[in-house]
């Protein structure tokens, strides 16, 4: 049940990470905060299709 998403940086908008995430537990859309190697700091990374 787990499926693969990917993470956008919500301030340079470019896809930079991975993940899996379970669809049956986890209902809403993740946001991590991660670094961004593009701004050069922590920022809030969404998920994206």
């Amino acid at each position: 049940m787990r499926e693969i998403i990917t993470l956008q940086c919500s301030e340079c908008k470019r896809r930079n990470y991975s993940t899996t995430r379970n669809k049956k537990t986890q209902t809403e859309k993740l946001g991590l905060k991660k670094f961004c190697p593009f701004c050069n700091k922590h920022t809030l990374h969404k998920e994206v299709k």
